[in-house]
């Protein structure tokens, strides 16, 4: 296929008239310091450097755009302690101690697949908002985005060679028209974070909370490793995915390739899980879309990460970020009502995108024995962390020995919850209950002071520790903050 370039390329053009930023990122803890990276946004000249205790820290460019150019500040804070950074005549307080009693926020699912970018701002970020409030009253250490950071499903729109795609796409298009279709994709991914990251109530969380962040599928298109091998690995897809991984590196974690910060388990980025260790908090993010097929969740280097970290000897509490819920309801009947009735086929992806898919089975029981094993090893806690599903929830597989795994929803921060209904037909599911592995039940259940299982509200999480003990808090946008829940 090949195509007059000029006349077709429409760029969403972003004008940036003053920078971006900062947005910040932890790189990884070490030697009782935080490394961190200020990400800024600008239509060219470099932003100023990033100042700590009078002493100044440049930034470099990491990327660079039509109408704009990305930079990043590398420079450490103490770890166990609060401290601050200036950059622009303003002074930025980080509450940074990771030793004693913090506070995390979970958030996931900011945004919409159709539209996203025209909605009313006050709207769109209400509890990005509320959020804001919370830090303001009792400062977050970290912030954890668990997925769906941007909803990219519409930057393959307005390009002849994705204009169609998931549904229809050519088979052989020239290396011109794909270098071509290069060139649109990292501009609309480009304006896309900017936009998101220049909404005020984001930005001014973003300048004082490090940030640590994990893909899901709508950071690259919707169902990416779900849709037909024939749509993934053609040309086009593999274009669609190399520019959403490079926006992803650069817009999430303020790096590139050859550059990856040590948390990351594959300096090489063939996979993008990492871990972040603290002497007495082990976060485990894996990735589960970059290896994702059909067939697998994840590939050899997603699994050696999760193998190794099940083998290392931790102490404190573990999260981990599985962008989409490790424990859920039984899902193999209604996934065998979608492939038997044609209008329905459409949803399929959907629910092989879970864990609980039938295509999945043998290697959800996989994950469950590694984090049972882990939770099972003497003086050691672990918490899953999900997102995905628009709603709030939660959930428990019994371990046995009186010891129980916790499973915490939070979605979405700005995606509006789906229909009431859909959250009790999940519930009906629920009631089923759901047994991969034997002796070990996993049940749905109440969030506190909540009458149903899955809660049809926007939400955000937050998890506290104080004197040793961990506790977790909902914040729902009509029923409001939940009572804590111990973990």
């Amino acid at each position: 296929m090949h195509v007059q370039r000029a006349s077709y390329l429409k760029v969403m053009v972003y004008q940036i008239s003053h920078p971006i930023g900062p947005v910040l990122f932890l790189d990884d803890v070490s030697a009782g310091q935080m490394h961190l990276a200020a990400l800024f946004i600008t239509g060219g000249d470099a932003p100023a450097g990033v100042s700590v205790e009078g002493q100044d820290f440049n930034p470099e460019e990491i990327a660079r755009y039509d109408q704009a150019t990305v930079w990043r500040t590398r420079f450490k804070l103490p770890a166990d302690a609060p401290s601050e950074y200036s950059w622009n005549g303003t002074s930025y307080p980080i509450a940074g101690d990771l030793s004693g009693d913090l506070r995390l926020g979970y958030v996931s699912c900011n945004g919409e697949e159709i539209g996203d970018m025209e909605r009313e701002g006050s709207e769109r970020n209400a509890m990005w908002s509320r959020l804001r409030d919370q830090h303001r009253e009792r400062p977050l250490s970290l912030l954890l985005h668990g997925g769906d950071q941007v909803y990219a499903d519409e930057v393959s729109r307005g390009h002849p060679l994705s204009d169609t795609w998931p549904d229809d796409i050519p088979k052989d298009p020239s290396r011109a028209d794909l270098t071509d279709l290069t060139h649109h994709l990292r501009e609309r991914f480009m304006a896309r974070y900017a936009a998101l990251y220049a909404a005020p109530e984001f930005a001014w969380l973003a300048a004082r909370i490090p940030s640590l962040m994990q893909w899901d599928d709508h950071d690259i298109c919707d169902g990416w490793g779900s849709l037909k091998r024939s749509r993934t690995y053609s040309p086009v897809g593999q274009t669609l995915f190399a520019a959403a991984r490079e926006a992803f590196l650069v817009f999430q974690h303020a790096t590139k390739d050859n550059n990856l910060p040590p948390r990351f388990a594959d300096p090489t980025g063939q996979h993008l899980g990492w871990t972040l260790n603290t002497p007495s908090l082990r976060i485990i993010a894996p990735d589960l879309r970059g290896e994702r097929t059909r067939r697998q969740i994840m590939g050899e280097g997603g699994w050696a990460m999760m193998e190794d970290e099940a083998a290392r000897d931790a102490e404190g509490h573990t999260f981990l970020m599985s962008s989409v819920p490790l424990l859920g309801p039984r899902l193999s009947v209604l996934e065998a009502i979608m492939v038997a009735i044609p209008s329905m086929q459409k949803y399929e992806d959907d629910l092989r995108d879970q864990w609980q898919s039938r295509a999945h089975r043998e290697e959800w029981r996989r994950m469950l024995r590694l984090v049972r094993d882990m939770a099972l090893s003497e003086g050691h806690d672990i918490t899953a962390l999900s997102g995905e599903i628009h709603l709030a929830t939660r959930a428990t597989m019994d371990l046995g020995q009186g010891l129980e795994l916790n499973q915490l929803v939070a979605s979405g921060i700005a995606h509006r919850a789906p229909p009431k209904a859909w959250a009790r037909t999940l519930g009906t599911l629920a009631c089923f209950g759901e047994n991969p592995l034997p002796q070990h039940p996993i049940t749905i259940r109440r969030l506190p002071g909540q009458a149903n299982r899955y809660v049809a509200e926007r939400n955000y999480l937050l998890i506290e520790r104080s004197s040793g003990r961990w506790e977790a808090r909902w914040d729902l946008e009509s029923s409001g903050m939940t009572p804590p829940l111990p973990l």
